[in-house]
């Protein structure tokens, strides 16, 4: 069993992996846009709105997901906590999807 400490620094090598899988994935004009720190706060973002939508519980074998839904929840989360209220949803489309290609890839 990996002590505390391994774990968050293997969590920490997961996200910078994601981080630059998604920057490879985005169009140019919206990478322009956004920071890191900003995508590494909308995947927490994105695995919150998996957490509270019931997704992660459900016993099909395949789940739709609606990225348009999870963009729009990001961006609302993130102006609601003060974090950002510029967050464009049809662009944070795309980082959902490259997030959710990630997790495919990764599983």
């Amino acid at each position: 069993m990996a002590s505390l400490d391994e774990e968050i620094r293997l969590d920490e090598e997961e996200n910078r992996r994601e981080l630059a899988f998604i920057r490879t994935q985005l169009p140019s004009d919206v990478k322009k846009f956004y920071s890191d720190k900003d995508i590494l706060y909308m995947m927490d973002l994105i695995v919150d709105y998996y957490y509270t939508s019931g997704i992660l519980e459900s016993k099909e074998d395949e789940v739709e997901i609606d990225l348009e839904e999870v963009a729009g929840y990001v961006c609302k989360r993130a102006k609601d906590e003060g974090f950002c209220s510029s967050f464009n949803p049809e662009e944070v489309f795309f980082i959902v999807q490259a997030d959710l290609d990630f997790q495919e890839q990764n599983a």
